[in-house]
């Protein structure tokens, strides 16, 4: 099963994301992947196939990715074969709408074949890729925002999901939506989390995601 994390707040976000993946990784996965972003410049997409030390590696531990807002992913492979292209996240040609993705859509196939006579190109095998480019196609035509982009998507895609999606025209925000599947999301001390479980080093209170103290 994927696991999920995202952050916004004031530190950097890359060392955030990698703690997280790291403490989500009984949940297993083939690849491993971050975007990042610093302020509003384009967001930064780092993937590797294989363990998350290689991520970490590439990243420098996350020193070498500057932001304070971000999205992270471990995959476990349903669609398409264990590789840097289908590893996550995924985005829109443009980086307009960068996403991960824990569950499987179940239509997706026919969600492709529509975007494709919309214009879109896809270079991997996921269903991800599919939703991300959904969703980018109806902010687009609606120009409505990212809640009103992921309301018309949602209401096309059948199959279980849970989204975590940044937008480049919203810099230090991270949009989540989630059915069936898992996402759980934390504010604390103005910083905001969010993840696909609750890794074992973690209380839930209401209101707040406070770190367990040893």
């Amino acid at each position: 099963m994927c696991g999920i994390v995202g952050f916004s707040g004031k530190k950097q976000a890359a060392p955030v994301l990698l703690d997280g993946l790291a403490k989500l990784e009984y949940r297993g996965y083939d690849s491993a992947g971050i975007a990042v972003r610093d302020g509003s410049k384009p967001v930064e997409i780092v993937k590797a196939k294989g363990k998350l030390k290689i991520l970490r590696e590439m990243t420098d531990e996350g020193q070498a990715v500057s932001g304070t807002c971000g999205i992270g992913h471990t995959r476990w492979a349903t669609h398409g074969e264990p590789s840097v292209t289908n590893a996550h996240p995924h985005a829109s040609d443009d980086l307009n709408v960068v996403g991960v993705h824990n569950g499987i859509i179940e239509n997706y196939q026919e969600l492709k074949a529509k975007l494709i006579k919309s214009g879109y190109g896809f270079s991997s095998s996921t269903d991800t890729e599919v939703a991300v480019k959904l969703v980018d196609y109806y902010y687009k035509k609606y120009n409505g925002g990212p809640v009103d982009a992921l309301a018309h998507a949602m209401t096309r895609i059948r199959g279980s999901y849970a989204l975590a999606m940044m937008f480049s025209e919203y810099p230090g925000e991270v949009y989540a939506i989630r059915k069936d599947s898992p996402m759980i999301i934390g504010v604390a001390d103005g910083e905001s989390y969010l993840a696909s479980d609750v890794p074992r080093d973690i209380e839930i209170h209401p209101q707040r995601l406070l770190r367990r103290r040893p």
